[in-house]
């Protein structure tokens, strides 16, 4: 369905709680200076991580039809607190000597994460929707490689893909799926650089009535190059994992405007290379139309 031209603005609070042990553990800890690159491992190490977010994204969708579809803009924020803790052992050697590390660090940080820029393209027909777009990440967010918690990823980033949705309001039936590649710049403090990615997004759902429905969401993500730059030991250090839960949404008018409520959860499996556990997302988003679809390009907030 189309979008109707103006300003919105949508807030999302994303709490994680996720865990990593051997090498995607241990990655973080050479990436903080505990160890050199250059000696041999044996991986006995634990990670948490449960990072509280707040994604402040206001948009502008333009009236003027461009490439026959409809255009918008917009910019995401993030603020919110992160914290981290490593324990474990770690076993090194090099030549004939060997140096173990046992015992736990940890440390949290409260600031605001790198800002994101977001374009898509729309089009419409019927009950089919069609959708491309382009983002990237614009590393200012919190940020010290010496640190384990971070809120930023200290490198720039760039996204791009495309979305379908089916909606057809005689039966309230929806599904939507949206895919796209992100190539990764390298980090200028760490000097290593993550591969390609490639992601996909997907939703369905039921409509109860006009404003409520309720439905499953998931996502796969596959690094699909490898990291450079990195500790020798690790490899190619590709990463993978599956998300999938259930959601809730709930239209509701504001005014002239429209008001949207929409809870999702996704428990994580078959990862590889990265932490990995359970998130939920809470979104709240004023608009001058309801949202033509449940799913949008996931964020996936943590990285290796």
């Amino acid at each position: 369905m189309p979008t109707t031209p103006g300003w919105s603005l949508g807030t999302v609070y994303y709490h994680t709680s996720v865990a990593a042990s051997g090498a995607a553990a241990a990655a973080r800890e050479f990436q903080v200076g505990r160890f050199s690159p250059t000696v041999n491992v044996s991986l006995n190490v634990n990670l948490n991580a449960p990072p509280d977010l707040v994604f402040l994204a206001p948009t502008y969708t333009f009236a003027t039809p461009v490439f026959g579809g409809q255009l918008a803009m917009g910019i995401t924020g993030i603020f919110g607190r992160n914290s981290t803790t490593l324990d474990g052992t770690l076993t090194t050697g090099f030549g004939p000597f060997a140096a173990t590390r046992m015992g736990s660090i940890s440390d949290s940080l409260t600031g605001f994460g790198d800002l994101y820029h977001m374009i898509t393209l729309k089009w419409h027909d019927g009950v089919h929707n069609y959708m491309t777009y382009a983002t990237g990440d614009i590393p200012v967010g919190a940020y010290d490689p010496n640190r384990l918690s971070n809120i930023g990823i200290g490198h720039g980033a760039i996204d791009a893909g495309g979305g379908y949705t089916y909606l057809n309001p005689m039966t309230g039936h929806e599904f939507s799926g949206v895919a796209g590649f992100t190539y990764n710049f390298k980090n200028p403090d760490t000097q290593v650089q993550s591969g390609v990615d490639f992601h996909v997004d997907w939703g369905m759902s039921k409509f109860l009535s006009k404003q409520a429905f309720v439905g499953l969401v998931g996502y796969a993500y596959q690094q699909v190059s490898n990291d450079t730059g990195g500790l020798p030991a690790l490899g190619g250090f590709r990463s993978r994992v599956l998300g999938i839960g259930p959601q809730f949404g709930y239209i509701f008018p504001i005014g002239d405007m429209q008001g949207y409520v929409n809870i999702k959860g996704y428990g994580e499996l078959d990862a590889a290379n990265r932490p990995s556990g359970w998130n939920t997302w809470l979104t709240f988003a004023i608009s001058p139309a309801a949202p033509e679809s449940t799913v949008t390009p996931t964020r996936h907030r943590i990285t290796k």
